[in-house]
């Protein structure tokens, strides 16, 4: 349901894809995250998957970030989730937490 409504919401954001392998993809995604200043809260290679928590600077709001990496042919493919833990709307704060990241990603 998550995906559909950030889909309806925010249609640029898409599967992403890198011209990488999963491995390197994921540690692509890994550093990245890191860079981004997110607390990492799991990261498993084997699963393609990184969970990572944002505190946003003025109230201290805590937003979780799902990243999963698949194979893609000769590349990756990565979806990026992120949600808010408190209130009814973000007013697209996890949308442009996203295109962030994937700048960042690409960076």
């Amino acid at each position: 349901e998550l995906a559909q409504a950030q889909l309806a919401g925010y249609p640029d954001l898409r599967t992403h894809r890198l011209a990488a392998a999963p491995a390197q993809a994921f540690e692509r995604a890994l550093a990245a995250a890191r860079d981004m200043g997110w607390e990492i809260v799991a990261a498993e290679p084997a699963a393609g998957r990184i969970e990572a928590t944002d505190t946003t600077p003025w109230f201290g709001f805590k937003d979780d970030v799902v990243i999963r990496i698949e194979g893609d042919g000769d590349g990756s493919r990565i979806d990026v989730r992120s949600v808010s833990r408190v209130g009814g709307s973000d007013v697209g704060a996890n949308a442009a937490r996203i295109r962030k990241y994937l700048d960042r990603l690409d960076g």
